[in-house]
């Protein structure tokens, strides 16, 4: 283990502020705490997020033939509104749209960001682009070493923070969000050994999976990305993890929130009915727990 133990003295009035984090899952106890700010604040600052929202949404017609998925409502907002609203929850105010298939209303809708807390760049991807394509024409725009890139027609409930640390101590050249589901075949699925992705399978065969670990459609990548993009035609960052994985440059991120894929009218409808749900429960439970720890505060202030 590449830990050493060490004891610290901190004011009581810092010290409850530390033990407002601990939550028994996420953070486990005051060292995990301290451990993770520590890490947090050394962690380079990612300020930019691709978000590709170009496709033209073909299992969702006839609904995209008027609209662009990334605008169907879920819980009052718009699909990349809940999306716009986790990057601002995690101080990303810098925003690349790839927009394509009715792009012009995605465009009409969040205008220049100011509103919703963000700057947004818009660059317009050809149909035949694909996810990498789209990520290359935003390239230009991108003047950090590493930055976040993301399917415009998913719901996450992630702590960027942690996936934006965890792909520094991996050093890793990418890193994919990942979670588990019970069939794989409709997703990218991921074999994980340890931290490193082994594997990447777009869309398996029904029955002939190895794993129920899947994409998620968030990634965090450096710029040596771009090195395994054709500059021009057509390319899908699908196509290039497996490649990643080969060379043990890919890091898998499993993470404990809510996701869901608006892909198909049932996956959907069932956005509609649960998560609003979700949301309300994370937030009360979140609320009951500072609750929980303010009532019974640690007061000893030396880490065991």
């Amino acid at each position: 283990m590449d830990r050493e133990r060490l004891t610290i003295t901190l004011r009581k009035s810092l010290l409850g502020k530390v033990d407002e984090l601990i939550d028994g899952t996420n953070i486990r106890n005051r060292s995990h705490a301290i451990e993770t700010l520590i890490s947090q604040s050394l962690t380079p600052k990612i300020n930019t997020a691709v978000i590709l929202a170009g496709g033209r949404g073909i299992n969702m017609r006839p609904f995209t033939f008027e609209m662009p998925k990334g605008l169907f409502p879920v819980g009052g907002k718009p699909i990349l509104e809940h999306i716009i609203q986790l990057l601002t929850q995690n101080n990303i105010r810098n925003v690349i749209f790839s927009i394509g298939h009715l792009g012009e209303k995605i465009k009409e809708y969040f205008g220049n960001g100011q509103k919703f807390g963000v700057n947004i760049t818009y660059v317009r991807e050809s149909e035949s682009a694909g996810t990498g394509g789209a990520l290359v024409l935003a390239e230009k725009f991108l003047h950090e070493s590493t930055f976040l890139v993301i399917h415009g027609d998913i719901l996450i409930d992630i702590n960027l923070t942690d996936i934006f640390t965890y792909h520094r101590e991996n050093d890793a050249l990418a890193t994919i969000a990942v979670t588990s589901v019970v069939d794989p075949s409709s997703f990218g699925e991921v074999i994980l050994h340890g931290n490193k992705i082994t594997n990447f399978i777009e869309k398996p065969r029904y029955g002939t999976q190895k794993s129920q670990l899947i994409s998620c459609g968030l990634y965090v990548f450096d710029r040596q990305i771009f090195n395994y993009l054709p500059k021009k035609g057509q390319a899908q960052l699908e196509d290039i993890f497996p490649r990643l994985a080969k060379t043990r440059v890919l890091s898998g991120f499993p993470f404990e929130g809510r996701f869901m894929d608006i892909g198909t009218p049932a996956s959907y409808e069932k956005a509609i009915k649960i998560w609003a749900g979700f949301k309300k429960e994370s937030a009360v439970s979140a609320g009951s727990a500072r609750r929980r720890r303010r009532r019974s505060p640690q007061e000893t202030s030396k880490v065991q």
